[in-house]
């Protein structure tokens, strides 16, 4: 049973949808280990570009699922791995919302919502140093980063785009810099 590569994806995207805090972001570190270490679908190179594939298409960022699925058994993987991420995690939300709503203003609902927070965060740092591990961008890519953080804090409002267009212009002129100088 376990053979079956569309049993195997339900297997081990079900459990990452319901544990998602924080967003699709706090699950990229498990779902990097799963597919490349424990199950070997992807390699770590594969898995850099499926994620970049991801975050260039629109929609939500965890199409990741997607697209892994369609790399393990094509469409049908692409459908049961999308599936197995969004609807577990979907009818969670839609029932604690049902049952919890009513307690809105309980303190113990508002130290739930509060204590969730530093658990996705720290979940989505995991992640962030999974995919820095995977590129092996070195400490240029984390300078990038840095500054594109520093960036986006001191103005929030600047367009992402343009922000990844001064990453992406800094990584490119430091790549060439020593052919254009000669240094």
């Amino acid at each position: 049973m376990r053979d079956n590569p569309l049993i195997s994806l339900a297997l081990v995207f079900i459990p990452f949808s319901l544990t998602s805090i924080g967003g699709g972001a706090a699950i990229i570190a498990g779902l990097q280990n799963e597919t490349v270490n424990v199950h070997g679908w992807l390699t770590q190179a594969e898995f850099l570009h499926l994620f970049g594939v991801s975050r260039a298409a629109p929609g939500p960022g965890t199409m990741l699922a997607t697209v892994i699925g369609w790399k393990v058994s094509g469409w049908l993987g692409a459908l049961i791995a999308s599936l197995a991420l969004f609807l577990p995690s979907s009818l969670l939300c839609y029932a604690v919302f049902r049952l919890t709503n009513t307690h809105r203003d309980k303190e113990w609902h508002r130290a739930m919502r509060e204590g969730l927070a530093p658990i996705g965060t720290g979940l989505i740092i995991a992640g962030v140093i999974s995919l820095f591990r995977v590129a092996e961008g070195g400490v240029l890519a984390l300078v990038i980063a840095a500054l594109s953080c520093v960036l986006l804090y001191w103005k929030p409002k600047m367009p992402v785009v343009a922000v990844l267009a001064l990453g992406g212009a800094a990584a490119a002129l430091a790549h060439y810099w020593p052919q254009l100088t000669g240094f």
